[in-house]
């Protein structure tokens, strides 16, 4: 399907501060779909291939939330925490309910977590988290993130977060920073990082999570299965759901990937996505 509009939506909330999310509709904007919540070192432009190979049939609507943080969205600000993610989204949610309203959350990594905390204080009718983290992930790289950060050395944070925290290898590592035009967008989407991880690590982690959910699809890549980072975190997840949103759990893997699915694989987690939309 085609992006359809762009919105812009002003935030703040009781500790956001002044800011702005932009939303990136595809389809029809007026009928009920999927709402997308990207992580960290990701922005809306990134999904734009999976938002374009999901079916119109199995989601007539796909809206993706460029987050805060990143460009076209406005600053992070100086309060910024999980619990202005989570009252962002229920701009965006509201908004949309004006329109078409939203079928179901879909969350990447920090970007699951977000929606899974959301369907804790508002009904969802289904959220689909794709390898959700919470605490204590990455906290051991957060001095060095820091260091970076006030050294304004965004290629430090490009390899502190794909070496020390993903744990790709050095020759990964060098292959990105081939790629000048994927390197310097990395370089970009480094700067709201630390403060998004910091965020990540200072939130206790919940008793229970999507207590209002109707249902839950997690989607675990396969490389990932029990594997530090992502698959350990994911387990983690998956075992502090609440009682009413676990008993309706399903888990789900996406064949011959890891964490990036979205990048390496778009056509594929799209089709995923399309078998998960509920009737």
């Amino acid at each position: 399907m085609e992006r359809t509009i762009q919105k812009r939506l002003s935030v703040g909330g009781s500790c956001g501060g002044g800011s702005w999310v932009t939303v990136d509709v595809y389809g029809d904007p007026d009928a009920p779909g999927l709402v997308v919540v990207p992580g960290v070192m990701s922005d809306a432009s990134l999904w734009a291939r999976v938002a374009v190979a999901v079916a119109v049939d199995a989601w007539p609507s796909v809206a993706v939330v460029n987050r805060r943080g990143r460009t076209p969205s406005g600053p992070l600000t100086g309060f910024y925490s999980m619990r202005t993610e989570v009252e962002d989204l229920g701009v965006v949610l509201d908004e949309l309910d004006e329109l078409g309203g939203a079928r179901a959350l879909f969350g990447w990594s920090y970007g699951g977590l977000i929606a899974l905390l959301s369907a804790d204080e508002r009904p969802v009718r289904q959220v689909i988290a794709y390898e959700p983290v919470m605490a204590p992930f990455g906290r051991h790289a957060l001095p060095d993130l820091e260091a970076a950060e006030e050294a304004g050395d965004w290629d430090r944070s490009v390899e502190i977060v794909n070496r020390r925290i993903s744990g790709f290898s050095a020759a990964h590592v060098e292959e990105l920073r081939a790629d000048r035009p994927t390197w310097e967008a990395l370089r970009r989407l480094s700067g709201p990082l630390r403060a998004e991880l910091g965020a990540l690590n200072a939130l206790r982690p919940p008793e229970a999570l999507a207590r209002r959910a109707g249902q839950v699809d997690l989607i675990i890549g396969q490389l990932n299965r029990g594997a530090d980072p992502y698959g350990t975190s994911f387990d983690d997840v998956r075992r502090r759901l609440a009682p009413a949103a676990e008993a309706h759990a399903e888990i789900h893997e996406l064949a011959g990937q890891g964490h990036l699915g979205h990048i390496e694989a778009p056509t594929e987690l799209a089709r995923l996505l399309n078998s998960l939309a509920a009737a």
